[in-house]
């Protein structure tokens, strides 16, 4: 007998980096699915537009926090100022991340290692402490780390951004340990290359230099990766997806791309 997924009508999900990117569309797939949206973001007013759209494509309600998950004691105060309504979260999506910068270790900026070391580890560890006490106290709940192929395999000049993605997956995979004898489950969703904001913020605005990361390939798109995730957390309750590795047709690793036409510059995957 085939077993029933998880339905999400009337679950609430909190969803960070949720104002562009993979975070937007992942709102956007569990709005089709009649979800209740927490979503998480500095940047309020893109926020309010992917909340806006998220109620129109089918989403129960929908509740917005300009938060920086830098900040722990920011995190620690939206959380605690959460209406009752919105303070058991059923599914906790750690999207927000960012890459900056695309240079050499020996002289790479100590203030963009700071600023990714600061969201993409620091970030996911205070959001996830503020959220998972409460899924096992209710004996229920789904984490969804934003990995990337860059924690399985370091590339050139991006040495500390691939260490952050590979401080995910260890982390990914201890709170999947400690966790352990409760029902709550956790996932690590690992992107390849994805044609989003990403390389346009690694390269602080150069449009240019951004474009040339996906010329001569067809890279994923920010749909493709929020449908893993939507997959992942619409398993039957005892499946678990431990690791969801996806990447382009064209992509093997961080390094190897089979492109089209190779342009100067182009290289640096999510």
């Amino acid at each position: 007998m085939k077993s029933q997924g998880m339905k999400l009508q009337g679950k609430t999900v909190l969803i960070t980096g949720a104002s562009a990117g993979i975070g937007a569309a992942t709102a956007l797939a569990f709005a089709d699915e009649g979800a209740r949206l927490l979503l998480a973001a500095r940047r309020a007013d893109k926020l309010s537009a992917v909340a806006a759209e998220s109620l129109a494509r089918g989403a129960e309600s929908v509740h917005t926090l300009a938060l920086d998950v830098r900040s722990h004691a920011a995190v620690v105060a939206a959380m605690a100022a959460l209406p009752p309504e919105w303070s058991a979260i059923d599914v906790l999506v750690n999207n927000a991340g960012l890459s900056r910068g695309l240079e050499k270790l020996y002289s790479g900026s100590v203030q963009d290692w700071e600023e990714m070391i600061d969201t993409n580890v620091k970030g996911l560890l205070y959001v996830t402490r503020a959220v998972v006490p409460g899924m096992v106290e209710r004996g229920s709940g789904h984490v969804v780390n934003l990995g990337s192929t860059a924690g399985e395999m370091t590339y050139p000049n991006g040495a500390v951004y691939c260490a952050t993605k590979a401080a995910e997956k260890s982390i990914n995979d201890g709170l999947r340990q400690d966790l352990l004898g409760t029902p709550v489950r956790v996932t690590s969703v690992n992107p390849g290359m994805v044609e989003t904001e990403f390389s346009q913020v690694r390269f602080r605005g150069d449009h240019e230099r951004a474009a040339k990361v996906y010329q001569g390939l067809q890279p994923l798109t920010a749909v493709d990766v929020a449908d893993a995730i939507l997959w992942a957390v619409t398993r039957p309750a005892h499946v678990n997806i431990a690791h969801l590795l996806l990447t382009p047709v064209a992509q093997a690793n961080s390094l190897l791309f089979h492109r089209e036409a190779s342009p100067a510059g182009a290289g640096g995957a999510r």
